[in-house]
Parts: C-alpha cells; structure tokens; sequence
C-alpha cells in the first residue's frame, strides 16, 4: 500500500514550523504534502526553503477543509490518504498499526489513531478521542468525549474496534473510497464533513475503525476553538445537513422535529450561561439549515440505507439528566 499524508493549510505558517518535522521524521516512506488553501504568511515559502522533499499543492483560495482536500487530493497518487490538521503531533511507529489494521481487516475504509490534548498529554482531544459516534438525535460524541466532558486516557480504549465515525484531525481513507464517495460535501465548509462522509461510507456498507494502538497529539482549536459561535454554527446546521442527508424519510423527518426542540434548549442554555452569541448561531444555524434544504434533500443516498446508525439512546438525555459523562458507562446503561 502506498501512503500520502497531505495536511491541510492556511496561514499556518508557526504550526508548521513545530509539526511537519516530526511529520518528516516519523513517516517513513509515506509521501508528504503540503496542500496549502492561498495562504497570505510564510507557509509556502517555508516548506519550499526547509522542506524541499515535501510535496506542495497551492489552492487559489481557501477552499476551507472540504473543498480545499477535495481540490487537493485530486493531485495525490496513493491507496491510502492521511488527512492531518496542521497541528497534530506525529509519534514514532504511528503509521504501523494502521498499516497493519488495512491489511488484516479488508473491511476497513476509513481509519482514525487514538486522538490525545497535546497540552494535556494524558487525556483524549476533542476532536475524535478514540472514535466516533451519534446519538439517536444525530448529536456527535467520541468514546473518551461527550459534549465538554474529556476521559483521561488510562489504556481503555487501546483496541481496534468498529466505530461510526472518524475524526478528520486524522483520518486516514483509502482513496478509491474517498473518490468513489464524492469526497467531502463541499457545502459543509467546514466541520461534520468527515461524519458525513463516514455515515456515506456506512450507507455503501464499509467499515470505519480506530486503532488505539497508534496515537496522536493535536493541539486543537487552531482554526475556530470549541467554543467560537462561528464552530457552534456550523456544527449545529452541519448535524442536521447529515440527518437529512443520510437517513430515510421516515426517520430523518422526525428527528428534525426534535432537533428543533433540542437545539432550542441549547439555545437558552447558552443564554442562561450568557453567550448570546452562541444562542444567535443556533438560531443562525436552523435558518441557513432551512433554507438549504431542497438542496440537501436533493442529495440524499437513493438506497442502501444503514437500519442502524446510533447508541439507542439520547446523548443529551444521558448527560444532562442522567449525569452519564463516560462512554464505557453509557453503552453499559
């Protein structure tokens, strides 16, 4: 299998500097690229200066995460991409488990590491922990991440196990899938598109997985932070373009209703914490979500639709009322 990891950039010209050595470093005879969305720093000229063995792609304008890949992965001869944020830190012998995990489960389409807090080494990141899931609303949570609640990584989650989705901070996607699939939803921007194009994956009938045995550091934050209305817009409209998307009618419409509901109450929480801001991308988020609709309606799978895509439960329900902050107790209840 030939591997290409390509890392997504714009005007992260201080990321670099710290990340792509060890990249180089620890990649073995993976190629390396630079894919770079029209950055106006020192990017470009940093890696053509120190890193002339990386390969650089330059998009005319930031395209953003889907688009910008999309664009970029056109010019990647591979089998397998890794798709890595500008601020994940590689560790040595990452790449192997994943490379064992595509040769010994053909099933296998796409693939995440274990995902750590640079800054808090010993505990999952955000932004995929060890793989992803839905609620039975749609809501996204990770095992070792549910809404704020961060799990400390104590070995728990070291397996190779099936999970829904994989987090794009690093992703890894054999490229037949990846193009096969369309790529990412472009309209998405930025944000979701990865569960997107997971819960595409699964409607075709492939296999998502995390490999606890390779991990990764991200610093996380570095283009919007968790807690940017600009994120909280996107990942609110975001979830419902998926539900729409990639479930049938009869379950998809429902679910929309009650995510009305839902998002309401976050909505007044936010109020209730005072960020109004965040209440107003919520409202923001359902609005643009509305009037996109036909055109999200329009692209929906015409068949082969998972019958399950969730944990039975509400997320929001489990957490909030049940105070259930942990994954391992959740899919015990």
């Amino acid at each position: 299998m030939k591997f290409a990891i390509v890392i997504l950039n714009w005007n992260g010209e201080a990321l670099l500097e710290r990340y792509l050595p060890l990249v180089v470093q620890y990649s073995g005879n993976a190629d390396i690229y630079v894919a770079d969305n029209a950055s106006t720093d020192g990017s470009v000229a940093f890696v053509k200066k120190n890193y002339p063995s990386v390969n650089l792609i330059q998009n005319s304008s930031n395209y953003g995460f889907a688009k910008g890949y999309n664009d970029a992965l056109k010019q990647v001869d591979a089998d397998i991409y890794c798709l890595l944020n500008s601020d994940v830190e590689v560790t040595p012998g990452w790449l192997e488990p994943i490379k064992e995990a595509f040769l010994k489960i053909p099933e296998a389409s796409i693939i995440q590491p274990k995902i750590l807090d640079l800054l808090r080494r010993d505990y999952f990141e955000y932004a995929g922990a060890a793989g992803g899931f839905l609620d039975q609303f749609g809501y996204p949570f990770c095992r070792g991440r549910i809404f704020q609640t961060i799990e400390k990584d104590e070995g728990q989650y070291d397996d190779t196990t099936e999970v829904f989705w994989a987090t794009g901070a690093s992703m890894f996607v054999k490229s037949d899938v990846f193009h096969d699939l369309g790529g990412f939803d472009e309209d998405y921007f930025a944000h979701q598109e990865e569960v997107d194009l997971c819960w595409r994956a699964q409607n075709k009938g492939l296999k998502v997985y995390c490999v606890g045995g390779s991990h990764v550091y991200h610093l996380g934050g570095s283009t919007l932070s968790n807690m940017n209305p600009k994120k909280t817009f996107l990942n609110f409209r975001n979830s419902l373009y998926s539900i729409t998307k990639n479930l049938p009618r009869k379950k998809a419409f429902p679910i929309i209703i009650v995510r009305l509901f839902l998002d309401g109450i976050a909505a007044i929480r936010f109020i209730l914490q005072l960020k109004p801001v965040h209440c107003l991308a919520i409202i923001k988020a359902h609005l643009s979500y509305y009037r996109h609709f036909g055109k999200m309606y329009k692209k929906r799978e015409k068949a082969n639709f998972i019958t399950m895509y969730h944990i039975t439960k509400s997320i929001v329900w489990s957490y909030f009322v049940d105070h259930v902050k942990n994954f391992n107790i959740l899919v015990k209840d």
